[in-house]
């Protein structure tokens, strides 16, 4: 990973987004509607948030997670002892399997930080069985994810430099019409796109903060690497901007976009 968005420490990155996306999850499912005893590729698994969420609520005959990270399919496969699960280190963009060999293929906040995510998505519709669906999640940085978007908007006033790795600017494709473009340019039938949304509450303020110390994904790689007048300079910036309840929680929203469609051919 770049300097801009290391993805290792599963202890890291469930604090930070993994807890979110979990609450997520489940609301893709839902959408997806699947059919029971489906094969399923989870294409960059991380902790196992989406994976998991699968063999909670599918019905699954059997669901492998790929993801590029070493540390993180080790941290999965230590969470997730169910049979039916199995977990590989692969690239999306390259993935393993026989043309066809699934039913299901979906991925969670991931293809933002694929190079070609056209790439991957042939590759996805390739493992994809005819009639079978593909489908994927990702945050809405610009205007959805509202605890990163108060980092951004802080982290910017304070450092112009910022500008230039705040996700909603550099990833084009967590918007809705984007997304549809990349789903139908890929020649998938029935193309759907809808927001997929949770609220997001942290008890303090220090739960909302630490996390980004964690030095997982592009926020906190960067709060990392300020040094320490500015890294407190931007918490408490961010300490200001934040809406506190009296009982000292904050209440946010959490917005991802969902997209689906179907190879064809069935």
């Amino acid at each position: 990973m770049t300097e801009q968005q290391r993805w290792e420490s599963g202890g890291g990155y469930e604090p930070y987004v993994g807890r979110w996306s979990r609450l997520i999850a489940g609301r893709f499912i839902e959408w997806l509607d699947p059919a029971p005893a489906s094969r399923w590729l989870d294409i960059g698994c991380g902790t196992g948030a989406l994976t998991e969420t699968i063999l909670e609520k599918a019905q699954p005959q059997s669901v492998h997670g790929i993801d590029r990270s070493q540390e993180f399919v080790s941290f999965t496969r230590a969470q997730i002892s169910d049979p039916r699960a199995e977990f590989s280190v692969a690239d999306a963009q390259d993935i393993p399997g026989d043309a066809g060999a699934y039913d299901c293929t979906v991925s969670a906040l991931v293809l933002n930080f694929v190079p070609e995510p056209a790439v991957a998505l042939a590759e996805m519709k390739r493992v994809t069985s005819p009639g079978g669906s593909i489908a994927a999640y990702v945050w809405d940085y610009l205007d959805g994810m509202e605890m990163m978007r108060h980092f951004w908007d802080a982290a910017t006033e304070l450092d112009e430099g910022a500008a230039s790795l705040d996700e909603g600017v550099r990833f084009p494709i967590c918007n809705p019409e984007p997304l549809r473009s990349l789903w139908e340019e890929a020649g998938l039938d029935d193309v759907a796109v809808a927001p997929i949304e949770t609220d997001t509450v942290f008890r303090d303020f220090d739960d909302l903060w630490t996390p980004f110390l964690g030095g997982q994904g592009p926020a906190p790689t960067y709060t990392m690497s300020l040094d320490e007048p500015a890294r407190d300079a931007l918490r408490e910036l961010l300490r200001e901007r934040l809406p506190v309840g009296s009982d000292g929680s904050i209440h946010l929203r959490a917005r991802a976009w969902g997209v689906r469609g179907v190879v064809a051919g069935a």
